[in-house]
């Protein structure tokens, strides 16, 4: 089986996720890097041969934008697929369905779909070191499940039209420790980083958390108070731990 991941992960959780599936059936599964803003997807090859698997972050109970955008260009040719949605334990309301219309749109055969637990990229408290070993034999198993699967998927949770896409509450800053490296700027999936002052463009920010990641210097921040009181807002929502499941 010629299995390809085409994910979009700026902070490694939903690759994690997507690996613990792809390398379950290929030890070195192809890849396509959704965050890349310099990639051309038009380019990217995919026969009808292929498993693909789409993974993708649930931001706000939604695909990210740019992720979509960067999908529509790729070629599906009828190749089977598993969709993945990648949340921090809260929920991810209509990021599959916004998915798989996009897979299908670009002629992708979806046969499958996940929610994944990984931890939370702005409140890591919730989903403290997730995907662990019980997700990871969670998850393996239903990379079982699905490679004995034929036809499409039956029904996958999510409304249509889709809730309404948030703007980005938090937008990291530079602070004094910046040594003006440029990684943040580089690495940035949606080029919102200004390349010679380090501050991020808000309205073009999708508060993925990369650039706080990457920096070696860990010179970028958010407002602390806007985190405390967003992690308390989602505070009962992500005090139980939520399950993977799988749609067949």
């Amino acid at each position: 089986m010629n299995v390809t991941e085409i994910v979009f992960s700026p902070t490694g959780g939903t690759e994690k996720v997507a690996d613990i599936i792809g390398k379950h059936w290929d030890d070195t599964p192809a890849k396509i890097d959704l965050s890349d803003a310099k990639t051309d997807f038009s380019k990217c090859g995919i026969t009808g041969q292929d498993m693909v698997v789409i993974a993708m972050p649930s931001f706000g109970g939604r695909a990210p934008a740019a992720a979509i955008e960067r999908l529509q260009k790729i070629h599906g040719n009828g190749a089977r697929c598993v969709l993945v949605c990648v949340y921090g334990n809260r929920a991810y309301e209509d990021t599959l369905v916004e998915m798989e219309d996009a897979a299908k749109e670009c002629g992708f055969q979806v046969t499958a779909a996940i929610s994944a637990v990984a931890e939370h990229s702005i409140m890591p408290q919730y989903a403290a070191g997730r995907p662990d070993e019980a997700d990871r034999k969670q998850l393996a198993d239903f990379a079982d499940r699905i490679a004995e699967k034929t036809g499409a998927v039956f029904a996958i949770p999510g409304s249509r039209p889709y809730k309404k896409a948030g703007g980005a509450g938090l937008v990291p800053k530079p602070d004094k420790s910046c040594v003006k490296c440029g990684l943040c700027a580089q690495t940035c999936p949606v080029q919102a980083i200004d390349p010679v002052q380090f501050t991020a463009d808000s309205k073009k920010c999708i508060s993925c958390m990369r650039c706080m990641k990457l920096c070696p210097q860990n010179a970028r921040n958010v407002n602390g108070l806007m985190v405390s009181a967003a992690a308390l807002a989602i505070k009962k929502a992500c005090s139980v731990r939520k399950e993977n499941e799988l749609f067949l």
